[in-house]
Parts: C-alpha cells; structure tokens; sequence
C-alpha cells in the first residue's frame, strides 16, 4: 500500500471514530460552580450558573470552544455540503408577500430568491413598474440586522419602520416620508415589544422599558410604558401616556380606531388576559378610562362606527365570539353578540366593509364572510384543505387579498372581490417541487390520558412502511398558538430526501380554544410531554418510523417541549433538536420579559406543589447519571433577549457531563443572532443543513438517496 494511500485510510478511519463515538469528543470543560437555591426548604444546586452571565469573558470563551467542537463535528458528515445545496437550489425561487394598499400605493414583500431578507416594494395605484421602497439587505453587511416592523400614517404619506439589531427584541425605528423616502428627524432607540399607532401625521404611540443597567439581553425588564413621539421633537420629549410605576403592566399596546378618535390601550401581566382602556382624543383632555377590568380574558377591539364597538373576546366564549358594544356602556352585560361562539374558535379580522371570520376546524382553516349585522354573506372557497390568512383591508377596498397554504402546496397570493366572493390567483410561485409527489394527511392518534390528539403526516406517496423512515416530530403546545399547515422550504427539502414530517397539535396550543390551552399548561402541563410521546409512538406502531429513526424538534416553547420528553423518555427516539428552549424552570421568570409566561407556567415561587411539579419536569434538573439520551443538537442565538442562552447553556453542560452513551451532546450557538425572527436566509440555509446531517448522521444514515 502505497503511503497517500494509508494516510487517506487513516484518515477516513479517523473521521469515522470521531463522528460515530461521542466518547471520542472532547467536550470544553464546563466548570462547576458552588450555588445552591433554596426553594421551601429544598436545596436546589445550580453549578452552571455563571454560564447565565452572558457579559463575562469565561462564557464567551466557551461559546466558542463549544462551537469549535460542534463545528468541528459537522464539518466531517459527508453529505452536509449536498444538504446545504440542495437547500440552496430549493430556497432560490421569487418569493412575493400578500400586498397591502397605504395610501397612493400598493405594497408587498419580494425575495428574488437567495437574498438575505426580503424586500419591500411598491407601485402605484394607478399603474406603472415597481420600484424598491425599503431594502434590509443594506443594513448591515453580514445580514444581521433585519427589518421587523413597518407601520404608515392613514393617508399613506408617512411612515416608520422598525429594526432589529443581532436578532435582539429591543428595536430602533426610523421615520420616512414615503413620497421622496428621506428621513424625518432623529432615530428612535430603545423600544421594545411594541407596535406603532400613528395619529394623524402629527406622531405616533409606541411602548417600551427603562433600559436595563446591566445586560440587555437577559435583565428582567418589568414595567412597559407607552409614550407619544412628536414629529420633529427629540426623543427625550416624548411623554409617556401609560404605564410604567402608576400602572405597573408588563405588556401594553396602544392602538387607534380607524377614525383615529379612540385611542385603545390593551394592558397585561402575562401572555394571556389582558385589560382594556379608551381615550376619546376628539375631547381635549380627556382621561383615559378603564371598560374592561381585570384579566379573564383575551379581549381586541376590532373596529368601531362612531361610539359602537366590535371586539372579539373569550369571555365566557372559549372559542371566542365578536360582540358589539357601545362605549358609553362598556360593561359586558350590555355586549350583543354579532357572531356568538361555535365549536370551533374563531378570529376576526375587516376589510372592504365586511368581517371575516377564519375559523379553525381541526387546525384546518375555514372563511365565512359577514356583514356588521352579524348577516352570513357566504362560506369563501378555499383552494384547498390548510391555512388561509389576510382578509384584510382598508374599508373602501372592494378587492382585498389572502394567502393559502399547506405543507405540500407553497404559499400563493388570491386576490378576493368582497362583493361577489370570487377569488383570482395573484401570485403563484416557481419553486422547485412538485406537490403531486408528495401526500399530507390527517390522522387522530390516543394521548395517555384517553384524549384524542390531531396530527398531520407528511411525505412521498407511496412510503414503505417499514419502519426505517427518517422522521421529524415537530411539536409546541402551549402559550394558546396553534400549529396549522403551512409551506416550507426547509420541510419540503427533508421530505424530498425521503423523510417523515408529523406536525403534532398538542394541548397548551390554541388549536381547540381554552379548553386546549388549559389542558395543557401549569398543572396540566405534563399533558403536552405525553401527547408528544404519544404521537411518537403512534409513528413508530404504524410504520411510519421506530426509534432508531425519530428526531424530535421543537423551539421556544417547543425546545422545552423536546428537552422535557427526553429527559421523561430517553428511549423514545434517536435524536433531539431542541432550540432556543426554555430549559430551566426554576429561573425562566427571572430573565428579560420571562415572568410574563407565568399564566402558562407558574414559578417555582408560587406554591410548594408548583415548585415540585416544575422541578418534576424542568430539563435542566432531570438530567440523570447513567442514562443514555438521545444525539442531541441544542441551538440557539447569543443575542437571544427572549428566552435567554443561559437556558441551553446550561442543559447542554448537564447533558455532555452525564450522557453514559457514545451518542453526541452537542450545542450550536449563532452569534448576532436572537430568538430566531429576523435572520438572514445564509444563516437558516446553514442551521437547517446542520440540523438535517446531524440527524441524518446520527439514524446512521451514511449517504444521501
């Protein structure tokens, strides 16, 4: 054998070694700290908590031997650099927005293929070409500040817009006069979870917090205020309207009715329930008032005709019904409902004179359209069985648009005449792949309990069931948001290699009203774990996959999701892609805005039982000695002022030091990257051809079909 050649052999057989025995990889050491929490009377230790100061030089000295380890893993897979291509081949097509009419123009997101952020065109509404309004792709050069929000006065001639640098939460925005697209007065800074209500063209509303003293990304910010910005003043003149210590609300957002006379402001502590106040602004000096107290509801004004309301609420309506009432006499004895509750829940939205209500059957969308009577006009045709979204208009447009979607079907823009119910294509997109392929069914499987959960199964017709698909196992479950079908180019990519994509609709979501979300959040939270072990091994008794073949993923919520089930049931699959997760239960409410995920949660400071329940499933502290968990790949941002990395850090040290199998622990961490909105396409493209090899590699799947 000649020498090229054995080094070549060694080498190869080297790779394989490290690739296919964990114990072969050198985690960085993680040192161990001495902190211990008192909880009750219980001592509860926390050894990694120095990785929770993301200022300190030892943290951000082992993010990066952490990813030098983790990179250094993925760059010997051999079909990672096939994956990312073909992800790049799929993701090169024009992807066009639903439009929207402001003023003298219409409107509308365009990626030409690859770029990294789309951007926002617009021409006019009385002919003529396109031209580029706002491009993000010249913010920074390396695509990681991105375009988060735009928002236009209500004839169009101004408008402010919102960045994001980092992938952070908190926000710059800068205004534009939208007939010579200059800049009007100074950069606004510091504004975070906010929207932007526009009065006139005389300033906006908008909501944010005092700037934390020390990180940014990870202080507790507590009291939201919300603050009037005058045009051609300097932002440190701009009063605050609300909040704050005289009315101590984590959340607020302030609104205008169409006719600009109301100011609405919707108040909360944590993401669900919230109170209403009004401002008459046609009145100088008035107050603003409270009509709808309390937090046993989530309650939106929808629109309003003078002094009537329209407002879409749950109160005493779980599947939420829209009510009329008059705002002379708020009190919700005197609400007349317009359209009452149905089995299935409901959301709201006007356009060209008329209500659409979008109900979800099954997670499934159906449209009827409505006068403000409460009057069925028609059940709108969808072209399909997925998601319809938009409806939505300026009340003087007769045609409005909407886009549908499902896994199989890539998103297309209709255009709809409010009159006679007719709907056109609009846009199509030219994406490489061909729905005839590929089939996407329902099925109803048996969570632990006896509930019946629904889940969507995706992939090529005529699959073997054999057992020895690939198969992704997307799940969220909480926080009342429902998973429903919708295009992706990342699912399509998997699927075209020959994987299973099942997209569970766990309790926790929004997906049958309250009832859904209650099953499955503080004490029920356990519920969600085990419809998630449940649709798993619906997959695995069926033929779908076993598992040697599952991976499960989830991010946010649906990280905690992924880290929760592993550490309740090791065995129930190969591999784990927990992102962005919330990871350590005992502290999450101590970090940025995490308190207000209480109503979901609880903290470990409300009782003894709630303290116990969360300890019981927190991830961080069930990772256990001697147990072989799944490959796992943790990702996540270090820019992440959401659900801080400290989160993943932290699990990710329990799991390298405690795995008693050869299968990887590894951590993924994207720098100027946040909770995920925002990124750029380069860095998607690269997160999901790693998480794809990682799987793939780790299913001991050795080369691509």
């Amino acid at each position: 054998m000649n020498k090229k050649l054995s080094l070549i052999l060694t080498v190869i057989a080297m790779s394989s070694v490290h690739l296919g025995n964990a114990q072969e990889l050198k985690y960085p050491e993680t040192k161990k700290g001495q902190v211990v929490d008192q909880f009750f009377g219980e001592s509860v230790p926390d050894p990694y908590r120095w990785l929770e100061n993301d200022l300190a030089a030892d943290t951000k000295s082992w993010v990066v031997a952490q990813n030098k380890v983790t990179y250094d893993y993925l760059s010997q897979i051999p079909y990672r650099d096939q994956l990312k291509q073909q992800l790049t081949d799929i993701w090169n097509y024009e992807k066009v927005g639903t439009p929207f009419i402001e003023g003298a123009y219409t409107y509308f997101y365009k990626n030409d293929g690859l770029q990294q952020h789309a951007v926002l065109y617009r021409k006019s509404n009385k002919g003529g070409k396109e031209e580029v309004f706002l491009d993000p792709n010249t913010f920074s050069k390396d695509g990681s500040t991105s375009l988060s929000d735009v928002s236009f006065s209500k004839d169009g001639s101004l408008m402010a817009y919102s960045i994001s640098e980092g992938g952070s939460d908190w926000r710059k925005v800068i205004i534009l006069n939208t007939a010579d697209k200059k800049q009007i007065g100074e950069t606004l800074i510091d504004i975070k979870f906010s929207g932007i209500a526009w009065k006139g063209n005389t300033g906006f509303y908008y909501s944010s917090y005092d700037k934390p003293k020390g990180s940014e990304l990870s202080e507790k910010t507590d009291q939201h205020k919300v603050y009037f910005h005058q045009l051609g003043t300097a932002q440190a003149k701009d009063k605050m309207i609300f909040g704050g210590a005289a009315v101590q609300r984590r959340y607020i957002g302030a609104n205008l009715t169409d006719d600009e006379r109301f100011l609405i402001i919707s108040a909360a502590n944590t993401t669900t329930g919230n109170e209403l106040y009004v401002q008459d602004l046609s009145k100088p000096g008035s107050k603003i008032i409270n009509i709808l107290s309390g937090f046993d509801s989530n309650t939106s004004i929808i629109d309003n005709d003078g002094d009537t309301f329209y407002v879409q609420t749950n109160l005493n309506a779980p599947n939420n019904k829209l009510v009329k009432m008059n705002i002379r006499q708020p009190e919700s004895k005197n609400w007349i409902d317009v359209i009452p509750q149905t089995e299935n829940v409901l959301e709201v939205s006007t356009g060209g004179g008329y209500l659409f209500a979008n109900y979800l059957k099954d997670a499934i969308s159906v449209i009827e359209q409505y006068d403000y009577t409460g009057k069925k006009i028609r059940e709108i045709k969808l072209p399909g069985v997925g998601t319809a979204a938009g409806f939505s208009g300026k009340k003087k447009e007769k045609t409005i648009y909407y886009g549908f979607s499902n896994y199989i079907t890539p998103s297309t823009s209709f255009t709809f005449n409010v009159d006679n119910g007719q709907s056109e294509v609009y846009i199509k997109p030219k994406v490489k792949f061909n729905s005839d392929e590929f089939e996407s069914k329902q099925v109803f499987y048996t969570s632990k309990d006896g509930t019946k959960v629904p889940m969507i199964i995706t992939h090529k017709k005529g699959l073997k069931l054999d057992g020895k698909n690939p198969t992704i196992v997307y799940g969220y479950g909480g926080f009342n948001i429902s998973l429903t079908p919708g295009f992706s180019v990342s699912t399509a990519n998997w699927i075209q290699n020959g994987g299973v994509y099942a997209v569970a609709n766990l309790r926790g979501g929004g997906e049958y009203g309250q009832k859904w979300h209650d099953g499955g959040r503080q004490f029920n939270k356990l519920n969600v774990f085990n419809d998630f072990i449940a649709a798993a091994k619906y997959l695995q008794s069926n033929g779908y996959t076993s598992p040697d073949y599952t991976a499960l993923s989830g991010g946010s919520n649906g990280g905690l999701l992924v880290g929760a089930t592993i550490t309740l049931d090791p065995t129930i699959a190969k591999v784990a892609l927990p992102a962005v997760g919330v990871l350590d239960m005992l502290r999450y409410h101590t970090f940025t805005a995490g308190a207000g995920w209480g109503y979901d949660y609880g903290t470990a400071n409300d009782s003894k039982e709630m303290f116990d329940y969360l300890k019981g499933y927190s991830p961080v502290h069930n990772v256990k000695e001697g147990v072989c968990y799944p490959a796992t790949l943790v990702t996540t941002g270090d820019h992440d002022d959401r659900v801080v990395p400290a989160h993943s850090y932290k699990f990710v040290s329990e799991l390298q030091a405690k795995q008693k199998c050869d299968r990887p622990v590894l951590i993924r961490i994207e720098t100027k990257a946040g909770h995920g909105a925002g990124r750029s396409t380069e860095v998607v493209i690269n997160e999901t051809a790693d998480k794809y090899a990682f799987t793939l590699w780790n299913m001991g799947i050795k080369a691509l079909k």
